[in-house]
């Protein structure tokens, strides 16, 4: 069975609210077991043990959280030993305009210099979901849609 890890830093409570939400769609897919953890429950050797890693992290200062950035930091110590794994990445900010793109497309880089295999959406939020404040329906219903199909390629690629 494939493992898919969603791992995420929230103060607010509204990413955390996302990880359950991508969480939901990707428990959908048959044969693949699904974990969510806030990134301070997660050490760079749990990265090893999954198939998939989606992040999720709010918008501080145009970036992801400093919280989510040191697991990215200290995972360079298995440089190489995530390549093939599916990744991915969601956001939230405070306001339009406040960072979300740049915010997942950071985390999106870091992954793809583990040689990680990302999917892009040509359908909705095109480089992973996101939100303004709390989810609203057109955000829960990306962050399930999204979590179905990265736990689908999850389980194509290591299934």
């Amino acid at each position: 069975m494939a493992r898919l890890l969603i791992t995420y830093y929230s103060r607010s409570g509204n990413t955390a609210r996302m990880a359950e939400l991508v969480a939901e769609g990707a428990r959908e897919v048959a044969g693949v077991d699904v974990d969510i953890r806030p990134c301070s429950d997660v050490s760079p050797d749990d990265l090893l043990a999954y198939d998939g890693i989606i992040m999720g992290s709010p918008v501080y200062y145009g970036t992801m959280a400093a919280e989510l950035k040191t697991l990215i930091d200290e995972s360079v110590g298995h440089h190489t030993k995530l390549e093939g794994k599916v990744g991915g990445a969601f956001a939230s900010a405070g306001v339009f305009g406040g960072g979300v793109e740049t915010t997942v497309v950071d985390i999106l880089r870091a992954l793809m210099i583990h040689g990680m295999v990302v999917k892009g959406d040509p359908r909705g939020n095109h480089y992973g979901p996101v939100a303004i404040g709390a989810p609203d329906a057109t955000a829960q219903a990306e962050c399930r849609r999204w979590g179905q199909a990265l736990a689908e390629l999850t389980r194509k690629l290591h299934g």
